[in-house]
This record gives C-alpha cells, structure tokens and sequence, in this order.
C-alpha cells in the first residue's frame, strides 16, 4: 500500500510529519494557512508537490470552518492575502506560486459573476483546492508509465534485461498526493517486472533519502540499496555494468524554460556524472512544475536553509544493539564556530539532462540541443485545469 502523506475531507486536514519518519508515524492537524505556513518551513511536509496541495487544502479547511464575510470582493481579497502569505514559506518550488496564480483566476471568476456572494466565492476555492488531489494521483501515475516506457525503449542497457536506477531526494508518495514523480517511475518499472535494483542517496544534509526514499522502497517490498550522496559516482562506475544501471531519475521544484532545473543539493552532480558514465539523466515533474516565465536557471532563487541542518543531526537513541524511540536526541557532528554554507537546491543545465518526463509525455532536446518545453501547454490545460503540483 503507497503512503499517505495527506489526509482530507471537507473542513479537516491532517499531514504525515516528516520529521519523524522513519521510526515514527504521526499525523499533525492543519487547521489554517498558518498552520500550513510552519508546516512547510519546518518541512514537516516537503516535496514541492505536497507543499502545493497542503498550502492549497488548508486554505480551504480554514474558509470552511470560520465565518466569511457575505460579500464576495472581501471574500477574494482574505484569500488573495492568505495566498500571497503562503508563497513566502518556500520560495524556489514553483508548484506553491503556480497554484496559488491559478486558485486566484478560479476566486477571480467566482467574484466578478453577477450573482456572487461571499459563500460562492468560497466554495469555488475549495473546489478547486480539493480537486488538487485528484489531478495530482492522476498525473503521477502517467509521469511513472511515460518515464518507464521511455527507460525501456531509449538505452541500451535496457535489451540487456532487467534495468537498474539512481534515484536522489524524496519523489514519491510522501512529496505528492500519491504515488509520486520520480519513484513513480521505478514504481512502474517494479510493477512491470522490469525493475531489477533501486538506489537511493542519502540526500544530506536533510537526509529525505535515508529517512523517507528508503522507507517508502522498504515499505512497498521494491529491492533497494541506500547509498551516500559521495559514493555516487563511484556506484556507476564499479557496479554501473553488473547491476545494469541505466539511468538516474530525479524530480524538480523549479524548471526554466530553457529546461535547466532546481532540484535538491546534489543534483546538478549526479547529471555531471551521469554523463561522464553514459547512463541517462532524466528529470521527472508535472507540468506546474514548468516555469516558462523564468527564463534560464540564473533566474531561479536558491533558498539557503540554518547551518544548524549540516551541523547538527537529530534522531532516537541507539543502545550499541536497539532503538530507543522514546528517546530522541540531537547530536553534533561538527566542529564548534565552523561556517557553513547550506544551500536546499542546485541548478542542473539541460545541456546534462536527456528529458523532462511530464504527465503528457517525455520532452527531449532537438537535434541543436534545445528543449522547446512550450510545445507540452499547447492545449491551454496549464491555464484551465485546476492546478496540480514536482523536491526538497
């Protein structure tokens, strides 16, 4: 059974705490767009999907459950606000801003029909908040087959049998609404019987890799091994032919529309690797993820998180033997009064990046190398269809 990291119905909203997995499995309470706010920042839920519909959701679970002004301008100008407030919480993934700019043109429309009212313009937001969900599983599920199908018929390691992938952060069921974007794709390949090993790296210095990659592969029985960030290279290299590794999948928080794209910290490595080693690199994201305002990667803000994240590492008690789960305790592992630099993403030019997996499809590069990531809105849907959401 896939993870849940949301729970939902009309006026409660619980989350999955990130913080606490893998030894723990608590749900918190959102009950407003305050709560989403410190639930983002301090990544008890992450993964620039799940940031999205959480932000969108709780939104929602507070207009449900507080009295609303009966007119429909004062409505749409407290969600206008609570929207623009949400943002703030993480800058570099798109997804948030993408969804918001889209729940505003659905208020918009609610607000300006001749017979709105304050309940109206309401029950429009939540609408298309809880329609999130749907469209996110949904998407999900195709971004899996088209990556899978596209591994299958596009490499050559893929005649030799079952195929191997490196995979970096937290992509699955616990950054989305369900199944996930990257995993998704190994989850399709596994489900297939096409799958012969996953990796994981660790993703320091938050660890979503030890910490919730490796327990959603454990969880759903898919043959895995868990490596450091460092050792990647090293695994191409002397287990890349034996293994079968054929191509590095990742997930995005932000892609330019040139096609270079922000991911977690060690991302842009893993491309540099993958292409000194001949595996594909494919980045996996829906199409909210795509920001074709934002030029190139130059023009994307790096969130830089506290020091303390690489300086400091906090989990249960470990007797020699056994965990102590009662017992959670934060340890140093680094000298006192060193600086630190702790950037959450880097930007991978797509120049290193083979194709973009999307919910309508693989795009890849022409043959002068340029991704023409407009061609997948042709149908207007990014503009008409409730928003969805593609990791820190």
């Amino acid at each position: 059974m896939v993870l849940q990291a949301i729970k939902y119905s009309r006026g409660q909203l619980e989350i999955l705490d990130q913080l606490k997995l893998p030894h723990a499995e608590e749900y918190d309470h959102i009950y407003s767009s305050t709560d989403a706010w410190h639930a983002i920042k301090e990544m008890r839920t992450r993964g620039a999907p799940a940031i999205a519909i959480v932000a969108a959701l709780a939104l929602a679970v507070e207009l449900e459950n507080m009295k609303l002004s009966p007119i429909a301008e004062e409505v749409k100008a407290f969600i206008d606000e609570k929207l623009e407030y949400l943002i703030t919480s993480r800058p570099t993934a798109v997804n948030l801003a993408d969804a918001a700019r889209k729940l505003r043109k659905v208020v918009d429309a609610a607000a300006a029909r001749a017979d709105a009212s304050g309940s109206n313009v309401k029950n429009a937001y939540i609408g298309a908040a809880e329609q999130m969900l749907v469209n996110d599983v949904q998407d999900n599920e195709a971004i899996g087959k088209h990556g899978a199908e596209w591994i299958l018929t596009n490499t050559d390691t893929s005649r030799n049998g079952q195929v191997s992938v490196l995979t970096h952060c937290n992509t699955g069921s616990l950054a989305t609404a369900g199944y996930g974007t990257a995993l998704g794709i190994i989850r399709s390949l596994h489900s297939q019987g096409s799958l012969k090993h996953a990796f994981c790296t660790e993703t320091r210095p938050y660890n979503q890799g030890s910490r919730l990659t490796a327990f959603e592969l454990v969880h759903e029985k898919i043959p895995a091994t868990l490596i450091t960030d460092s050792m990647a290279a090293a695994l191409l290299r002397l287990k890349g032919p034996t293994e079968n590794i054929t191509a590095i999948v990742v997930g995005a928080d932000r892609v330019a529309a040139n096609g270079d794209t922000a991911n977690k910290i060690g991302t842009y490595s893993l491309a540099i690797a993958a292409r000194h080693h001949g595996i594909k690199f494919l980045v996996a994201a829906p199409r909210t993820t795509i920001d074709l305002s934002t030029k190139s990667g130059k023009d994307i803000v790096i969130e830089e998180r506290p020091g303390k994240e690489i300086t400091l590492i906090k989990g249960p008690r470990h007797d020699g033997v056994s965990l102590d789960l009662n017992v959670v305790e934060t340890v140093s592992i680094a000298a006192n009064g060193i600086g630190v630099w702790n950037p959450a993403f880097d930007v991978t030019p797509a120049k290193l990046i083979d194709g973009i997996v999307t919910e309508v499809g693989v795009v890849e590069k022409d043959s002068e190398g340029v991704f023409h990531l407009d061609g997948i809105f042709d149908d207007n849907s990014h503009e008409t269809r409730p928003p969805t959401v593609g990791g820190i």
